[in-house]
């Protein structure tokens, strides 16, 4: 028995959010399809991210543990011949029996990407979140800075959130123009239920005016979602990557409470 470790790239626009639905197309049913296509065996998938339906990923983290023989190198380009073109492995690895994605020291980027044009330039509607009015991204910049460090985020967590706890830490949080875009681009050691898409709302509304950074802190000092500001739609966030600061050994997990 082996535990493989798939790094999955994804377009989520035409899937139902990552975690699998009996009845509905998502990231992790079509890659239970693959896997078992290829080793065929029933096997678990354990995921990172559930990512919502239509937001995407550079680099979500899979495991599941296998009988196969196959090298665990050579998953990821076998695993790709048997999925649609819009989900791929960018990398398969072995890793210790017992390493679970979501129960160990991790470390999250997630990256929010807004174009800032009068008008929608079709081609980027399925990766950007469309704002016309004049945003700016240096008064966004300060206010990203008080999310930095460890707070009670109930504010920025939308109502049915199952976690036990709503502090989490930031490392980092900054906010940048690239031409007609504005990048938000944050770095957690865990997020609530819409959280990052809840700062990008109220960043955007900040950067429109309506607000100043400083009540980004009255927002966490608050803890009351009505606080803060709206739910950025899904089709601008996308998870960027994982690490694992304590690397990959069972005897250094350090569990969270997710």
């Amino acid at each position: 028995m082996k535990n493989i470790m798939l790094t999955v790239a994804y377009d989520g626009s035409n899937y139902h959010g990552f975690a699998f639905q009996e009845s509905s197309k998502t990231i992790e049913g079509e890659l239970y399809k693959a896997i078992g296509a290829l080793t065929g065996e029933n096997v678990e998938i354990i995921g990172a991210s559930r990512t919502d339906a239509g937001v995407h990923s550079y680099g979500n983290i899979v495991v599941f543990e296998t009988e196969s023989t196959i090298p665990p190198q050579s998953f990821a380009p076998a695993i790709n011949n048997r999925l649609p073109e819009d989900i791929r492995i960018v990398k398969s690895e072995e890793v210790p029996l017992g390493f679970h994605p979501r129960r160990c020291l991790s470390e999250k980027m997630y990256e929010y990407r807004i174009l800032n044009t009068k008008i929608m330039i079709p081609t980027k509607r399925l990766y950007a979140c469309h704002n016309s009015y004049p945003l700016d991204e240096k008064i966004m910049n300060e206010a990203a800075a008080f999310l930095v460090g460890e707070h009670d985020f109930s504010s920025f967590c939308s109502t049915g959130s199952q976690a036990v706890t709503h502090v989490r830490r930031i490392i980092s949080a900054e906010v940048e123009r690239q031409g007609d875009e504005i990048v938000i681009r944050v770095v957690g050691n865990g997020f609530l239920y819409n959280m990052v898409r809840i700062i990008a709302g109220t960043l955007m509304d900040i950067g429109r005016g309506k607000g100043t950074p400083c009540d980004v802190k009255k927002m966490i000092d608050a803890m009351d979602r009505s606080t803060a500001g709206p739910t950025a739609p899904p089709q601008g966030l996308f998870l960027v990557k994982y690490v694992f600061p304590n690397g990959l050994q069972v005897d250094k997990f350090e569990k969270m409470s997710i």
